[in-house]
């Protein structure tokens, strides 16, 4: 069996199981998503990076002595999403908030984390933005951030009877609160520090 160690050797029509993910030997990052292939965004920006490493820290410290753990990407997340055969789903989010460690194990997640956080990049297509709203829902993601850089905003959902539902968005001045975690408190000048 010849080893797969780019995304030209893969029929990206094809439906893929975990089995297969764990074989390739990729340079790309990809997802799995019901079986297909979702090729992730180049490397992201230094921005990128400093909101992600401001979120991780404030999550990290926050999580100090908690039996929540905090994880930041690359990190595989195993959803369970109910498909025909065997097709699978592995996403990899910028952070994410595991109570249960009756989940984790060696390659990740196995099941939905408490909490997922996106960060928007100009890689980011609005249709990558709906696919994964709609599996973190379906999973059962209790709480969901998508955090936009380029407008300097947060929102956050919260999973009520199977559906997100969101207030206003946080913006600059404003503090985030976590439903999850009612503790937490974050400035959004505070996520967006450089």
């Amino acid at each position: 069996m010849t080893a797969i160690t780019s995304l030209a050797q893969l029929d990206m029509s094809k439906t893929y199981s975990y089995a297969d993910y764990m074989l390739w030997q990729l340079n790309e990052r990809v997802e799995l998503i019901k079986g297909k292939i979702l090729a992730m965004s180049p490397a992201p920006t230094r921005f990128h990076q400093d909101v992600s490493g401001n979120l991780f820290l404030t999550f990290r410290t926050f999580l100090h002595n908690h039996p929540c753990k905090v994880y930041t990407a690359p990190f595989d997340v195993r959803l369970p999403i109910p498909t025909k055969g065997k097709a699978d789903t592995v996403v990899q989010p910028d952070l994410c908030v595991i109570c249960d460690k009756s989940k984790l194990d060696d390659a990740g997640c196995n099941g939905a984390p408490e909490l997922v956080i996106e960060i928007l990049s100009k890689g980011n297509s609005k249709r990558e933005m709906n696919i994964k709203f709609e599996l973190y829902q379906e999973a059962g993601v209790l709480e969901y951030w998508i955090v936009d850089p380029a407008n300097f905003s947060v929102l956050v959902y919260t999973l009520q009877d199977g559906k997100f539902i969101t207030g206003r968005p946080f913006t600059e001045g404003d503090i985030v609160k976590s439903p999850l975690f009612p503790e937490l408190r974050i400035a959004v000048d505070d996520i967006f520090a450089e």
